[in-house]
């Protein structure tokens, strides 16, 4: 039989000095060790003198697919995901690593970070991953004719006689997608331990509807709602964005909110658990964080505290925002003391940790010596842990993907979700290339839950370039609605209100509280068009079909066998199938099919 599958066991490696020069291969010897799919690999400086790594190509070789072959493609944020073909990898979401957050890209290449899927029209899928991210950021580089599978060491010494060891990689082969992403998240726990969640956490979030605008009253009137409505079913009163007085300072409230302990202890008092917002890594200028302790700070050239503008994003509000440096004592201790203080005085236990991206961006240098952003990264969270306490649950929000594993119980997967349309679309498709994370990497947050029209006398979430926010009305269907339910429900994850509870439509009452019985299970798809998915809930087959486009489609769906059918959303019957159903889906259209 002729062996059909891609392999890397004889491609090229060689290392990439600061300055772009390539070294000497009798001075650093790089070792790969394979045992099946995956790779451990190892560089040793046998010379006499240490050496500056830029990065370090462990796989090269030539790419024998057509340039039309589709590729799926992982970002170094959260908020960068890819799809598309070789020649052409585009953006899923609506923000590039390269041109959103200016991370320096290797010119000519296509470049995704950490996994990336190859789908070749005649032969079985490809998954490349690294499966684990423990100091170095792994990029996937692709033109026609050659890929790259490189370890960007952000210029850190390797002194003579010193060796690494590097992260480790796997490239799985065939034609379920579900199971080779399945296989590479089981190899990526050997190496960074899932951190257990007690449960998947609901409830209500102040940012969709309030924005930074919230006030202590907004949260009191929607907490009252809660525990009167939705008793046992939603549990978190997530104070978002806002109470604040400035990025950084954590613990001062701002001009809206008197006591942030006594508001807590109120929510407790409900029966519900207080949830908080924090951006842990930045802190504006005129913070009492930056002004009283500017040496806790990433560092530029010249020592002074780097402006996130200089090198990246400024931020999104109050910017240019200044990356706390997770290497630094002091920093260490401020995160320690505000996540201690918010835990136990307070009595949180969920946090949202917003922009720790700002954590993990390149062009800084560290207080401790030869230190790269990921473990700069994951020493600042390793803080945040213990101040938090072993009960918390840290959820991962505008978050470095691969640096956050075993750092977080939950992750965001997706964007900010919006009263509109096209927000709901991207959404679906950024949670359903990433279903396969759930209970595998972390606990999947799909982002908020909206099932209102936002009405003209409130704020929605888009924020001008000053700042403040441009109040909208919006025109969603009851179909456009109902497919982003379907989406939430097929994520398996969290599910957290974002709609004001004061002012809820009948049926978004009813359709959040069926959203409300949480199955932690996410659908797996029949292919990457995304159109059916299937979750196992219990001895019930669900399935979903989902139509995103402008125009009405009819879709067949296999069955497993002889089943009734009835509608999740309204428990009508729909008949008895033997083998297959065809379901008729208007534009902008979802339906869930409960199989008994």
């Amino acid at each position: 039989m002729p062996d059909n599958k891609f392999h890397l066991k004889q491609a090229s490696s060689f290392v990439r000095l600061v300055g772009n020069e390539e070294a000497a291969p009798e001075q650093l010897e790089l070792q790969r060790h394979w045992s099946g799919d995956s790779c451990a690999s190892t560089l040793i400086n046998r010379g006499e003198t240490g050496c500056s790594i830029k990065e370090i190509v462990l796989f090269q070789r030539d790419l024998p697919f057509d340039a039309s072959t589709p590729v799926y493609g992982e970002g170094y944020s959260k908020l960068s995901q890819y799809a598309g073909t070789i020649a052409n990898v585009s953006l899923i979401s609506g923000y590039s690593d390269r041109d959103h957050y200016k991370i320096p890209q290797a010119e000519g290449f296509q470049t995704v970070y950490n996994l990336a899927l190859l789908s070749p029209a005649d032969a079985d899928a490809i998954l490349l991953a690294f499966t684990s991210c423990h100091r170095f950021n792994g990029e996937i580089r692709l033109v026609q004719g050659t890929i790259e599978i490189v370890l960007v060491t952000d210029g850190v010494r390797i002194e003579a006689g010193e060796s690494w060891e590097l992260e480790h990689f796997e490239i799985v082969q065939g034609q379920d997608h579900n199971k080779l992403f399945a296989q590479v998240a089981e190899t990526i726990r050997t190496y960074h331990p899932l951190l257990e969640a007690a449960e998947v956490p609901t409830g209500w979030c102040s940012w969709y509807w309030y924005g930074p605008e919230v006030t202590e009253a907004d949260v009191e009137a929607n907490m009252d709602v809660m525990s009167a409505e939705y008793p046992e079913q939603l549990k978190y009163v997530l104070i978002d964005d806002g109470y604040q007085t400035y990025m950084g300072d954590w613990l001062i409230p701002g001009p809206a909110f008197q006591d942030m302990k006594a508001l807590c202890r109120t929510i407790l008092d409900k029966g519900l658990e207080p949830a908080i917002w924090v951006a842990p890594f930045i802190a504006e200028k005129d913070s009492d964080l930056f002004r009283n302790h500017p040496d806790w700070f990433v560092k530029d050239a010249s020592g002074s505290p780097l402006a996130s503008d200089t090198v990246s994003f400024g931020g999104w509000r109050n910017g240019p925002w200044y990356m706390l440096d997770g290497t630094h004592p002091g920093a260490q201790n401020y995160l320690k003391y505000v996540f201690h203080t918010m835990r136990e005085e307070w009595g949180n236990r969920f946090f949202k940790l917003d922009a720790t991206m700002w954590g993990a961006l390149h062009g800084g240098t560290y207080y401790k010596p030869n230190t790269t952003r990921v473990e700069a990264y994951r020493e600042g969270m390793q803080a945040i842990l213990e101040g938090a306490g072993a009960d918390s649950f840290i959820l991962g929000c505008n978050a470095p993907m691969w640096p956050s594993l075993g750092v977080v119980h939950g992750m965001r997967i997706t964007d900010d979700i919006a009263y509109d349309w096209s927000k709901f679309k991207k959404n679906a498709k950024e949670n359903f290339w990433r279903n396969w994370q759930h209970n595998e990497l972390w606990v999947n947050d799909p982002d908020c839950v909206l099932l209102d029209n936002y009405m003209e006398n409130h704020l929605e979430n888009q924020i001008l370039p000053d700042g403040s926010f441009l109040p909208t009305e919006s025109k969603l269907t009851e179909d456009e609605f109902g497919f982003h339910a379907a989406h939430i429900y097929c994520s398996g994850g969290m599910v957290l209100s974002g709609d004001s509870l004061l002012v809820q439509s009948d049926r978004a009452r009813s359709t959040l509280r069926k959203l409300l019985q949480p199955t932690n299970v996410a659908a797996k798809f029949d292919d990457i068009s995304f159109k059916v998915g299937r979750l196992q809930v219990g001895d019930k087959l669900v399935i979903a079909v989902f139509n995103d486009q402008d125009e009405p489609t009819a879709v067949e769906v296999a069955l497993p066998q002889s089943c009734t059918i009835t509608d999740y959303w309204t428990d009508e019957e729909l008949g008895v199938y033997a083998d297959r159903i065809t379901i008729e889906l208007r534009p902008h259209h979802a339906r869930l099919l409960v199989c008994n």
